[in-house]
């Protein structure tokens, strides 16, 4: 169950286990957007990869976590640095 408060999961575990998908910008927003996936897998291993990533690779991503939340490349970056992020 994906229960939310505010778009966050109510348990950690959860926010950060429940699954993402990383995908051009470009293509986020497109009918065939799920075509455009270039990576899938669990959220917080997905904010990993792309927070790992330079800032010019970064600029043209986005995490689409379950319930079509989006987030931006600056978002992604906070989320590597909340204190809750999993090690």
């Amino acid at each position: 169950m994906n229960t939310t408060i505010r778009a966050e999961a109510a348990d950690a575990a959860a926010f950060w286990n429940d699954h993402a998908v990383v995908l051009r910008r470009e293509a986020a927003d497109g009918v065939f957007h799920g075509f455009a996936s270039l990576h899938s897998g669990p959220f917080a291993d997905m904010v990993r990869m792309v927070a790992r990533m330079s800032e010019s690779e970064r600029a043209n991503l986005v995490i689409e976590k379950s319930g079509d939340r989006q987030y931006s490349p600056a978002e992604i970056a906070a989320l590597a640095h909340r204190i809750d992020f999993p090690a």
